[in-house]
């Protein structure tokens, strides 16, 4: 595919390479395309394994993500943003995703794929302890919508709440409501499975 809107090299004197990579992509570049795709595959996939609680979809979820980004390329208001925006996508997919597999496990459509334990744990974590984050992990996605994507944001990223917030495209206010919908959910799944 050749660049429909050429970039030249003296608009882009200073900038960073990741920002000149995405102004060549805006511009039709696949090359450029790639090189970001290859920047940040890891980090997207990372992300979206951990949304997803390692489940089989996370190789959709990463290509659906880059397949949305290169498409709406030109939304993107701020070049240097382009990892933060790529998060967003990643965050909004992935709970767009959730929903529909939600709605079919109600509507009885949705086949039982059991999770890989290892997926979800590193190696070195105990058995039981794997077991264990596995439990939370499915519960959360059975849970509220929404909570699931805040709690592993907060818990697992280790973002602030402004960031969640911003990546999320939410309130501070609903980011804390979700966040607490998740912890209180987590409590009855507890309570429940006690003997």
């Amino acid at each position: 595919m050749e660049p429909t809107h050429p970039v030249s090299p003296e608009s882009l004197r200073g900038v960073s390479e990741e920002v000149a990579l995405v102004h060549a992509a805006r511009a039709g570049d696949p090359t450029a395309q790639a090189d970001l795709y290859r920047l940040y595959v890891r980090r997207v996939a990372g992300l979206s394994h951990r949304l997803l609680a390692g489940g089989p979809d996370v190789d959709d979820l990463v290509q659906d993500v880059f397949m949305e980004a290169f498409s709406h390329l030109g939304a993107l208001a701020a070049p240097e943003a382009f990892g933060t925006w790529l998060g967003a996508i990643t965050i909004r997919t992935a709970h767009k995703r959730a929903r529909r597999s939600r709605l079919s496990m109600r509507l009885g459509l949705a086949r039982d794929v059991p999770h890989e334990v290892e997926h979800l744990a590193a190696p070195v974590v105990p058995p039981e302890m794997a077991i264990d984050l596995r439990t939370m992990m499915m519960a959360l996605i059975a849970g509220p919508a929404g909570a699931a994507e805040a709690l592993v944001l907060r818990h697992f990223e280790g973002l602030q709440l402004d960031e969640i917030a911003t990546r999320m495209g939410l309130s501070l206010a609903t980011v804390k409501r979700r966040i607490e919908s998740a912890e209180a959910w987590l409590e009855i799944v507890r309570a429940r499975d006690l003997p």
